[in-house]
Protein backbone atom coordinates (compact mmCIF):
# COMPACT_ATOMS: atom_id res chain seq x y z
CA UNK A 1 0.00 0.00 0.00
CA UNK A 2 1.40 3.46 -0.97
CA UNK A 3 1.17 6.72 0.40
CA UNK A 4 -0.81 8.86 -1.85
CA UNK A 5 1.23 10.98 -3.85
CA UNK A 6 1.65 14.83 -3.15
CA UNK A 7 2.07 17.14 -6.39
CA UNK A 8 3.45 21.28 -5.13
CA UNK A 9 1.76 23.96 -7.26
CA UNK A 10 4.52 26.55 -7.11
CA UNK A 11 5.32 29.88 -8.59
CA UNK A 12 5.43 33.98 -8.09
CA UNK A 13 1.72 35.29 -6.77
CA UNK A 14 -1.07 35.95 -9.32
CA UNK A 15 0.30 33.44 -11.63
CA UNK A 16 -2.83 31.25 -11.31
CA UNK A 17 -1.77 28.65 -8.74
CA UNK A 18 -5.07 29.05 -6.73
CA UNK A 19 -6.81 28.58 -9.89
CA UNK A 20 -5.09 25.33 -11.20
CA UNK A 21 -5.71 24.00 -7.64
CA UNK A 22 -9.29 24.30 -8.00
CA UNK A 23 -9.22 22.73 -11.67
CA UNK A 24 -7.28 19.99 -9.46
CA UNK A 25 -9.51 19.50 -6.39
CA UNK A 26 -13.01 20.66 -8.22
CA UNK A 27 -15.49 20.52 -5.25
CA UNK A 28 -13.47 18.45 -2.97
CA UNK A 29 -13.08 19.64 0.83
CA UNK A 30 -9.45 20.61 1.63
CA UNK A 31 -7.32 17.95 3.38
CA UNK A 32 -6.52 20.55 6.33
CA UNK A 33 -7.83 24.26 6.33
CA UNK A 34 -5.88 26.39 9.49
CA UNK A 35 -3.14 24.39 11.07
CA UNK A 36 -1.14 27.29 13.20
CA UNK A 37 2.19 27.94 12.55
CA UNK A 38 2.03 25.52 9.08
CA UNK A 39 -0.41 25.99 6.96
CA UNK A 40 -0.11 29.36 7.19
CA UNK A 41 0.87 30.18 3.28
CA UNK A 42 -0.29 26.72 1.71
CA UNK A 43 -3.53 24.62 1.23
CA UNK A 44 -4.15 21.27 1.15
CA UNK A 45 -6.65 19.25 -1.46
CA UNK A 46 -8.14 16.13 -2.46
CA UNK A 47 -7.38 15.49 -6.14
CA UNK A 48 -8.43 12.62 -8.41
CA UNK A 49 -7.80 11.71 -12.19
CA UNK A 50 -9.45 8.98 -13.69
CA UNK A 51 -8.46 6.12 -11.18
CA UNK A 52 -5.56 7.84 -9.27
CA UNK A 53 -5.67 9.94 -6.37
CA UNK A 54 -3.46 12.31 -5.46
CA UNK A 55 -2.88 15.36 -3.09
CA UNK A 56 -2.10 18.75 -4.20
CA UNK A 57 -0.74 21.89 -2.59
CA UNK A 58 -1.20 25.11 -3.23
CA UNK A 59 2.00 26.90 -1.73
CA UNK A 60 2.58 30.86 -1.37
CA UNK A 61 2.98 32.59 -4.11
CA UNK A 62 7.48 32.91 -3.74
CA UNK A 63 7.76 36.69 -4.13
CA UNK A 64 11.08 38.58 -5.81
CA UNK A 65 13.38 40.59 -3.23
CA UNK A 66 12.89 44.19 -2.00
CA UNK A 67 15.65 45.02 -4.55
CA UNK A 68 14.32 42.64 -7.55
CA UNK A 69 17.31 40.52 -7.31
CA UNK A 70 19.05 37.80 -4.21
CA UNK A 71 19.28 34.91 -3.62
CA UNK A 72 16.00 32.39 -3.78
CA UNK A 73 16.15 31.78 -0.24
CA UNK A 74 15.68 35.60 0.19
CA UNK A 75 11.79 35.56 -0.69
CA UNK A 76 10.76 32.12 -0.75
CA UNK A 77 8.59 31.54 2.55
CA UNK A 78 9.15 28.92 4.76
CA UNK A 79 6.41 27.18 4.43
CA UNK A 80 6.41 26.92 0.81
CA UNK A 81 10.14 25.47 0.84
CA UNK A 82 9.06 22.96 3.85
CA UNK A 83 5.66 21.89 0.48
CA UNK A 84 8.12 21.41 -2.24
CA UNK A 85 10.49 19.41 0.24
CA UNK A 86 7.68 17.32 1.07
CA UNK A 87 5.97 16.80 -2.53
CA UNK A 88 7.21 14.34 -4.87
CA UNK A 89 6.10 16.08 -7.99
CA UNK A 90 6.65 20.19 -8.32
CA UNK A 91 3.98 22.22 -11.03
CA UNK A 92 6.01 24.99 -11.53
CA UNK A 93 3.25 28.02 -12.77
CA UNK A 94 4.41 30.75 -14.84
CA UNK A 95 2.88 33.86 -16.42
CA UNK A 96 2.69 33.37 -20.34
CA UNK A 97 1.29 37.25 -20.28
CA UNK A 98 3.88 38.57 -18.31
CA UNK A 99 7.19 36.41 -20.03
CA UNK A 100 9.66 35.14 -17.38
CA UNK A 101 11.35 37.36 -15.10
CA UNK A 102 14.58 37.18 -12.71
CA UNK A 103 12.55 35.44 -10.15
CA UNK A 104 11.37 32.65 -12.99
CA UNK A 105 14.52 31.99 -13.54
CA UNK A 106 16.10 31.42 -9.67
CA UNK A 107 13.32 29.63 -8.68
CA UNK A 108 14.00 27.06 -12.10
CA UNK A 109 17.34 27.13 -10.56
CA UNK A 110 16.65 26.01 -7.29
CA UNK A 111 14.56 23.35 -8.62
CA UNK A 112 17.25 22.24 -10.57
CA UNK A 113 18.60 20.71 -7.47
CA UNK A 114 15.92 19.22 -5.82
CA UNK A 115 16.12 15.95 -7.85
CA UNK A 116 12.32 15.52 -8.12
CA UNK A 117 10.02 15.42 -11.10
CA UNK A 118 9.19 19.19 -12.19
CA UNK A 119 6.61 20.06 -14.99
CA UNK A 120 6.36 23.67 -16.04
CA UNK A 121 3.12 25.37 -16.65
CA UNK A 122 2.96 28.39 -18.91
CA UNK A 123 -0.92 29.68 -17.51
CA UNK A 124 -2.69 32.55 -19.45
CA UNK A 125 -2.28 31.76 -22.64
CA UNK A 126 -5.27 32.82 -23.65
CA UNK A 127 -4.99 36.07 -25.57
CA UNK A 128 -1.10 35.95 -25.99
CA UNK A 129 1.16 34.95 -29.07
CA UNK A 130 1.24 30.44 -29.66
CA UNK A 131 4.67 30.59 -28.95
CA UNK A 132 4.93 33.06 -26.28
CA UNK A 133 5.15 30.00 -23.74
CA UNK A 134 8.58 28.62 -25.33
CA UNK A 135 10.09 31.72 -23.84
CA UNK A 136 10.43 29.30 -20.48
CA UNK A 137 12.64 26.22 -22.31
CA UNK A 138 15.25 28.67 -21.02
CA UNK A 139 14.86 27.86 -17.78
CA UNK A 140 15.90 23.67 -18.75
CA UNK A 141 13.12 22.17 -17.53
CA UNK A 142 11.47 20.38 -20.26
CA UNK A 143 8.65 21.30 -22.42
CA UNK A 144 6.25 24.31 -20.98
CA UNK A 145 2.19 23.25 -21.14
CA UNK A 146 0.56 25.59 -22.12
CA UNK A 147 -2.71 26.45 -19.93
CA UNK A 148 -6.06 28.74 -19.21
CA UNK A 149 -6.56 27.49 -16.04
CA UNK A 150 -9.17 30.09 -15.16
CA UNK A 151 -11.20 28.45 -18.22
CA UNK A 152 -9.76 25.15 -17.47
CA UNK A 153 -7.93 24.51 -20.96
CA UNK A 154 -4.87 21.97 -21.32
CA UNK A 155 -5.89 20.65 -17.34
CA UNK A 156 -6.63 17.70 -18.79
CA UNK A 157 -2.80 16.91 -20.64
CA UNK A 158 -1.28 17.99 -17.23
CA UNK A 159 -3.22 16.00 -14.92
CA UNK A 160 -2.93 12.99 -17.77
CA UNK A 161 0.83 13.57 -17.48
CA UNK A 162 1.38 14.22 -14.06
CA UNK A 163 -0.88 10.68 -13.47
CA UNK A 164 0.45 8.30 -15.91
CA UNK A 165 3.07 6.33 -12.84
CA UNK A 166 0.94 6.82 -10.15
CA UNK A 167 -1.01 3.86 -8.57
CA UNK A 168 -4.39 2.78 -9.58
CA UNK A 169 -6.51 3.36 -5.98
CA UNK A 170 -8.92 0.49 -7.26
CA UNK A 171 -5.72 -1.96 -7.14
CA UNK A 172 -4.83 -1.03 -3.39
CA UNK A 173 -5.07 -3.82 -1.01
CA UNK A 174 -5.98 -3.23 2.48
CA UNK A 175 -3.89 -5.28 5.12
CA UNK A 176 -5.53 -6.61 7.66
CA UNK A 177 -4.97 -5.82 11.56
CA UNK A 178 -4.99 -3.07 13.76
CA UNK A 179 -4.09 -0.28 12.38
CA UNK A 180 -1.11 1.94 14.46
CA UNK A 181 0.33 5.40 13.17
CA UNK A 182 3.23 6.46 15.07
CA UNK A 183 3.47 10.12 14.76
CA UNK A 184 5.64 13.26 16.30
CA UNK A 185 7.54 16.26 15.19
CA UNK A 186 11.12 15.59 13.81
CA UNK A 187 13.34 13.97 15.83
CA UNK A 188 11.57 12.79 18.81
CA UNK A 189 12.30 9.27 18.20
CA UNK A 190 9.77 7.52 16.29
CA UNK A 191 12.11 6.01 13.80
CA UNK A 192 14.00 4.42 16.52
CA UNK A 193 10.44 3.29 18.60
CA UNK A 194 9.24 2.20 14.69
CA UNK A 195 12.51 -0.18 14.73
CA UNK A 196 11.80 -1.06 18.24
CA UNK A 197 8.44 -2.29 17.72
CA UNK A 198 9.17 -3.88 14.95
CA UNK A 199 12.86 -5.62 16.36
CA UNK A 200 11.24 -7.78 19.37
CA UNK A 201 11.19 -11.38 19.21
CA UNK A 202 8.34 -11.55 19.11
CA UNK A 203 7.70 -9.66 16.09
CA UNK A 204 7.15 -11.05 12.46
CA UNK A 205 7.44 -8.52 9.92
CA UNK A 206 5.86 -9.52 6.81
CA UNK A 207 6.75 -8.55 3.11
CA UNK A 208 4.34 -7.13 0.98
CA UNK A 209 4.44 -7.96 -2.54
CA UNK A 210 4.56 -5.15 -4.68
CA UNK A 211 5.42 -2.58 -1.93
CA UNK A 212 7.12 0.43 -2.95
CA UNK A 213 9.45 2.70 -2.16
CA UNK A 214 7.02 5.07 -0.49
CA UNK A 215 5.07 2.56 1.21
CA UNK A 216 4.37 3.32 4.95
CA UNK A 217 2.18 0.58 5.68
CA UNK A 218 3.80 -2.23 7.34
CA UNK A 219 1.70 -5.68 8.73
CA UNK A 220 3.49 -7.83 11.30
CA UNK A 221 2.14 -9.84 14.14
CA UNK A 222 2.74 -9.69 18.03
CA UNK A 223 1.66 -12.72 20.34
CA UNK A 224 -0.42 -13.76 17.55
CA UNK A 225 -2.51 -10.74 16.59
CA UNK A 226 -2.03 -8.98 13.57
CA UNK A 227 -1.03 -5.08 13.46
CA UNK A 228 -0.27 -2.60 10.45
CA UNK A 229 2.55 -0.32 11.15
CA UNK A 230 1.38 3.26 9.47
CA UNK A 231 4.78 4.93 9.86
CA UNK A 232 5.07 8.72 8.98
CA UNK A 233 8.79 8.63 9.02
CA UNK A 234 9.49 6.62 6.00
CA UNK A 235 9.78 2.89 4.56
CA UNK A 236 11.00 -0.05 7.03
CA UNK A 237 11.81 -2.92 5.05
CA UNK A 238 14.33 -4.58 7.85
CA UNK A 239 16.74 -2.35 8.08
CA UNK A 240 17.16 1.61 9.75
CA UNK A 241 16.14 5.09 8.82
CA UNK A 242 18.45 7.44 10.38
CA UNK A 243 16.31 9.60 12.77
CA UNK A 244 18.56 12.58 11.68
CA UNK A 245 17.29 12.74 7.93
CA UNK A 246 13.80 12.96 8.92
CA UNK A 247 11.80 15.27 7.64
CA UNK A 248 8.43 16.48 9.19
CA UNK A 249 5.51 16.12 6.90
CA UNK A 250 1.75 17.49 7.43
CA UNK A 251 0.38 15.03 4.65
CA UNK A 252 2.03 12.08 6.10
CA UNK A 253 0.85 12.90 9.30
CA UNK A 254 -2.79 13.84 8.78
CA UNK A 255 -3.21 10.73 6.72
CA UNK A 256 -1.75 7.86 8.73
CA UNK A 257 -3.98 9.74 11.35
CA UNK A 258 -7.02 9.57 8.81
CA UNK A 259 -6.23 5.64 8.21
CA UNK A 260 -5.07 4.81 11.86
CA UNK A 261 -6.94 2.58 14.51
CA UNK A 262 -4.99 3.62 16.99
CA UNK A 263 -2.53 6.65 17.00
CA UNK A 264 0.55 6.74 18.86
CA UNK A 265 2.11 10.72 19.77
CA UNK A 266 5.81 10.34 20.39
CA UNK A 267 7.01 13.35 22.13
CA UNK A 268 10.60 14.05 23.64
CA UNK A 269 11.31 14.70 27.10
CA UNK A 270 14.27 16.69 26.93
CA UNK A 271 12.17 19.23 25.07
CA UNK A 272 9.37 19.33 27.08
CA UNK A 273 5.69 19.22 25.38
CA UNK A 274 5.27 21.91 22.77
CA UNK A 275 2.23 23.54 20.97
CA UNK A 276 2.98 21.28 18.00
CA UNK A 277 2.82 18.45 19.91
CA UNK A 278 -0.96 19.51 21.26
CA UNK A 279 -1.74 20.37 17.75
CA UNK A 280 -1.15 16.63 16.34
CA UNK A 281 -2.70 15.41 19.22
CA UNK A 282 -5.62 17.61 18.31
CA UNK A 283 -5.98 16.10 14.81
CA UNK A 284 -5.80 12.49 16.42
CA UNK A 285 -8.92 13.38 18.94
CA UNK A 286 -10.42 15.30 15.93
CA UNK A 287 -10.29 12.41 13.62
CA UNK A 288 -11.84 10.66 16.42
CA UNK A 289 -9.13 8.59 16.55
CA UNK A 290 -7.98 6.36 19.95
CA UNK A 291 -4.54 8.22 21.33
CA UNK A 292 -1.80 6.65 23.43
CA UNK A 293 1.10 9.35 24.35
CA UNK A 294 4.88 8.15 24.48
CA UNK A 295 6.97 10.35 26.23
CA UNK A 296 10.47 9.48 24.87
CA UNK A 297 14.03 9.88 26.00
CA UNK A 298 12.70 9.51 29.56
CA UNK A 299 16.12 7.89 30.66
CA UNK A 300 18.31 11.12 29.93
CA UNK A 301 16.64 13.32 32.39
CA UNK A 302 17.38 13.88 35.49
CA UNK A 303 15.33 14.01 38.97
CA UNK A 304 14.30 17.24 38.55
CA UNK A 305 13.50 17.01 34.88
CA UNK A 306 11.68 14.26 35.55
CA UNK A 307 10.07 16.21 38.23
CA UNK A 308 8.99 18.98 35.92
CA UNK A 309 7.48 17.03 32.67
CA UNK A 310 5.50 15.38 35.17
CA UNK A 311 4.04 18.79 36.61
CA UNK A 312 3.75 19.75 32.75
CA UNK A 313 2.05 16.59 31.84
CA UNK A 314 -1.12 17.19 34.58
CA UNK A 315 -0.97 21.24 33.13
CA UNK A 316 -1.06 20.56 29.40
CA UNK A 317 -3.06 17.15 29.05
CA UNK A 318 -5.79 18.15 31.49
CA UNK A 319 -8.00 18.10 28.21
CA UNK A 320 -7.32 14.33 27.71
CA UNK A 321 -7.51 12.40 31.21
CA UNK A 322 -8.60 9.57 30.09
CA UNK A 323 -5.70 8.76 27.70
CA UNK A 324 -2.82 6.60 28.58
CA UNK A 325 1.00 8.36 29.16
CA UNK A 326 3.89 6.21 29.12
CA UNK A 327 7.35 7.08 30.11
CA UNK A 328 9.26 4.98 27.69
CA UNK A 329 13.01 5.18 26.17
CA UNK A 330 12.59 3.60 22.59
CA UNK A 331 16.26 3.39 22.24
CA UNK A 332 16.58 1.10 25.45
CA UNK A 333 13.53 -0.06 24.74
CA UNK A 334 12.59 0.63 28.68
CA UNK A 335 8.63 0.66 29.01
CA UNK A 336 8.04 0.40 25.02
CA UNK A 337 6.51 -3.21 25.71
CA UNK A 338 3.95 -1.43 28.25
CA UNK A 339 2.61 0.33 25.11
CA UNK A 340 0.91 -2.66 24.07
CA UNK A 341 -1.56 -3.00 26.57
CA UNK A 342 -2.92 0.51 26.15
CA UNK A 343 -2.95 0.41 22.84
CA UNK A 344 -5.29 -2.67 22.63
CA UNK A 345 -7.64 -1.10 25.47
CA UNK A 346 -7.74 2.02 23.60
CA UNK A 347 -9.06 0.26 20.28
CA UNK A 348 -11.43 -2.27 22.34
CA UNK A 349 -12.82 1.05 23.65
CA UNK A 350 -13.24 3.00 20.59
CA UNK A 351 -15.07 -0.27 19.08
CA UNK A 352 -17.33 -0.96 22.16
CA UNK A 353 -20.83 -2.52 21.56
CA UNK A 354 -23.51 -2.43 23.93
CA UNK A 355 -27.46 -3.16 24.16
CA UNK A 356 -29.52 -0.09 23.87
CA UNK A 357 -31.53 -2.04 26.95
CA UNK A 358 -27.78 -1.68 29.27
CA UNK A 359 -27.51 1.75 27.77
CA UNK A 360 -30.81 3.10 28.55
CA UNK A 361 -30.21 1.99 32.42
CA UNK A 362 -26.74 3.37 32.64
CA UNK A 363 -28.61 6.77 31.39
CA UNK A 364 -31.33 6.26 33.46
CA UNK A 365 -29.00 5.57 36.57
CA UNK A 366 -26.79 8.57 35.91
CA UNK A 367 -30.27 10.97 35.63
CA UNK A 368 -31.54 9.64 38.70
CA UNK A 369 -27.85 10.53 40.75
CA UNK A 370 -28.49 13.69 39.40
CA UNK A 371 -31.16 15.07 37.72
CA UNK A 372 -30.95 17.74 34.85
CA UNK A 373 -32.05 21.19 35.30
CA UNK A 374 -35.63 22.38 34.06
CA UNK A 375 -36.45 24.65 31.47
CA UNK A 376 -38.97 27.17 31.53
CA UNK A 377 -40.52 25.37 34.68
CA UNK A 378 -40.27 21.87 33.01
CA UNK A 379 -38.14 19.59 33.48
CA UNK A 380 -35.58 18.17 30.44
CA UNK A 381 -36.30 14.41 30.00
CA UNK A 382 -33.75 11.79 28.48
CA UNK A 383 -35.66 8.89 27.69
CA UNK A 384 -33.33 6.16 25.73
CA UNK A 385 -29.75 5.86 24.53
CA UNK A 386 -28.14 3.77 21.73
CA UNK A 387 -24.26 3.08 19.89
CA UNK A 388 -24.56 5.38 16.37
CA UNK A 389 -20.84 4.81 15.55
CA UNK A 390 -17.36 3.35 16.28
CA UNK A 391 -13.76 4.83 16.02
CA UNK A 392 -14.98 6.82 17.74
CA UNK A 393 -17.67 5.58 19.69
CA UNK A 394 -20.84 7.51 19.40
CA UNK A 395 -24.07 7.61 21.81
CA UNK A 396 -27.19 8.54 21.14
CA UNK A 397 -29.59 10.03 23.16
CA UNK A 398 -33.33 10.87 22.91
CA UNK A 399 -35.67 13.30 24.78
CA UNK A 400 -37.45 16.40 25.06
CA UNK A 401 -35.84 20.13 24.99
CA UNK A 402 -32.05 18.18 24.64
CA UNK A 403 -30.83 21.52 22.97
CA UNK A 404 -31.57 23.44 26.45
CA UNK A 405 -28.69 20.66 28.06
CA UNK A 406 -26.27 22.32 29.69
CA UNK A 407 -22.62 21.61 28.50
CA UNK A 408 -21.39 21.01 32.46
CA UNK A 409 -24.28 18.09 31.99
CA UNK A 410 -23.16 16.91 28.72
CA UNK A 411 -19.72 16.17 30.77
CA UNK A 412 -21.49 14.55 33.01
CA UNK A 413 -23.17 12.26 30.88
CA UNK A 414 -20.15 11.51 29.21
CA UNK A 415 -17.87 11.12 31.92
CA UNK A 416 -20.55 8.19 33.45
CA UNK A 417 -20.61 6.55 30.44
CA UNK A 418 -16.75 6.41 30.48
CA UNK A 419 -16.44 5.30 34.13
CA UNK A 420 -19.28 2.07 33.36
CA UNK A 421 -17.92 1.05 30.77
CA UNK A 422 -14.35 1.51 31.16
CA UNK A 423 -13.26 3.74 27.83
CA UNK A 424 -9.55 4.57 27.83
CA UNK A 425 -7.93 6.34 25.06
CA UNK A 426 -11.07 6.75 22.90
CA UNK A 427 -12.66 10.47 22.26
CA UNK A 428 -16.25 9.54 23.07
CA UNK A 429 -19.02 11.38 21.21
CA UNK A 430 -22.71 11.80 22.81
CA UNK A 431 -25.10 13.29 20.12
CA UNK A 432 -28.50 14.76 21.77
CA UNK A 433 -31.85 14.07 19.95
CA UNK A 434 -34.64 16.78 20.76
CA UNK A 435 -37.77 14.41 20.50
CA UNK A 436 -39.88 17.18 18.83
CA UNK A 437 -44.05 17.23 18.11
CA UNK A 438 -43.85 17.09 14.37
CA UNK A 439 -47.06 19.09 14.38
CA UNK A 440 -45.72 21.60 17.22
CA UNK A 441 -45.89 24.91 14.69
CA UNK A 442 -48.37 23.40 12.07
CA UNK A 443 -52.01 24.99 12.50
CA UNK A 444 -53.87 22.37 10.61
CA UNK A 445 -52.68 18.90 12.43
CA UNK A 446 -54.30 16.13 12.00
CA UNK A 447 -56.27 16.02 15.45
CA UNK A 448 -57.48 19.71 15.06
CA UNK A 449 -58.57 18.81 11.42
CA UNK A 450 -60.75 16.10 12.98
CA UNK A 451 -62.04 17.79 15.39
CA UNK A 452 -63.11 20.53 13.29
CA UNK A 453 -64.72 17.80 10.92
CA UNK A 454 -66.69 16.73 13.59
CA UNK A 455 -67.98 19.84 14.59
CA UNK A 456 -68.79 21.05 10.87
CA UNK A 457 -70.71 17.80 10.60
CA UNK A 458 -72.67 18.69 14.13
CA UNK A 459 -73.65 21.93 12.70
CA UNK A 460 -74.83 20.73 9.40
CA UNK A 461 -77.15 17.82 10.87
CA UNK A 462 -78.36 20.15 13.25
CA UNK A 463 -78.87 23.08 10.65
CA UNK A 464 -80.79 20.16 8.41
CA UNK A 465 -82.70 19.80 11.32
CA UNK A 466 -83.94 22.88 11.64
CA UNK A 467 -84.89 23.77 8.43
CA UNK A 468 -87.14 20.77 8.46
CA UNK A 469 -89.04 21.63 10.98
CA UNK A 470 -89.95 25.28 9.44
CA UNK A 471 -90.69 23.52 6.07
CA UNK A 472 -93.60 21.28 8.39
CA UNK A 473 -97.10 22.85 8.43
CA UNK A 474 -99.13 23.27 11.61
CA UNK A 475 -101.47 20.31 11.48
CA UNK A 476 -105.05 21.61 11.59
CA UNK A 477 -107.09 20.26 14.88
Amino acid sequence: MSIKPVVALIGRPNVGKSTLFNQFTKSRQALVADLSGLTRDRQYGDATYEDKSFIVVDTGGIGEADDGSGNIDDYMSEQSHTAIHEADIIVFVVDARAGMIGADAEIGKFLHTLGKPVYVVANKVDGVHDAAPAEFYALGLGEPYPMAASHGRGVGNLLEVLTADMPAQENVVEPRGLKLAIIGRPNVGKSTLVNRLLGEDRVVVFDMPGTTRDSIYIPYQRDGKDYVLIDTAGVRRRGKIDEKVEKFSVIKTLQAIEDSNVTVIVIDAHEGIVDQDLHMIGYALDAGRALVVAINKWDGLTPDQRDYIKLEMDRRFSFIPYVKVHLISALHGTGVGNLYPSILRAYKSSMFEVSTNRLTQILQDAVTANPPPTVAGRRIKLRYAHIGGHNPPVIVIHGNQTSALPKSYQRYLENQFRQVFKLEGTPLNVIFKQNDNPYANKSDTPTKAKTQQLRQRERNRAQKFTTKDKDKKPRKR
